[in-house]
């Protein structure tokens, strides 16, 4: 009966789910060239962000991990993520290049922990991926203020962001994949 209950839909799961349907709205409402539809994508994005550090504290907080809320809160961190920086990349406000490697480092860890799962190991979150979102997600907060107010000094706030959060991505990325390609490596032979 616990078990059944522990793999049931959460309250921080549901509030995960309803951040990847803001993720769509954001979307929307950025491609919308009006300040007042920009200025809902900006709430609207900061209120999914504020979702993604209540869910994941609040189910630890209760206890109540589950293995579906485990898959979609990082899933949901990515559409909101990519889905707002895609956005940016079509207003050519992020260079492409930039969105492509988040994109690479978002896959190949991907990858690696599946490769993980399927040897039965798990790989350890570091540090380096929750700075990582937070820093994406400021870097796109500044972009989105600037983009109604068109200010030159936010301009150049939101290309340090973006700049450090691209630092971040691929130090997060490389922290991960070590870790992963060591946990695979220590696997015991079965000679």
């Amino acid at each position: 009966m616990k078990n059944k209950k522990a793999e049931s839909l959460t309250g921080p799961t549901y509030l995960t789910i309803i951040r990847i349907i803001i993720s769509i709205l954001v979307t929307v409402f950025i491609l919308v060239e009006t300040p007042e539809s920009r200025a809902i994508a900006l709430v609207l994005f900061v209120v999914a962000s504020l979702t993604d550090f209540i869910d994941g504290r609040w189910a630890r907080k209760r206890k109540i991990v589950t293995n579906i809320g485990a898959f979609l809160d990082p899933l949901a961190d990515k559409i909101l993520i990519n889905l707002t920086f895609l956005s940016l990349v079509y207003l050519n406000l992020v260079p492409i290049w930039i969105f492509a490697i988040i994109l690479v480092r978002d896959f190949s860890v991907d990858g690696m922990r599946m490769m993980s799962a399927r040897e039965g190991k798990t790989i350890s979150a570091s540090i380096y991926g929750k700075l990582k979102t937070t820093s994406q997600m400021i870097a796109i907060i500044i972009i989105i203020i600037n983009l109604i107010l068109n200010l030159k000094f936010l301009e150049v706030i939101g290309d340090i962001t973006l700049y450090l959060a691209l630092v971040l991505t691929v130090v997060s990325g490389a922290d991960y994949l070590l870790k992963g390609y060591k946990e695979i490596l220590s696997k015991p032979s079965h000679n």
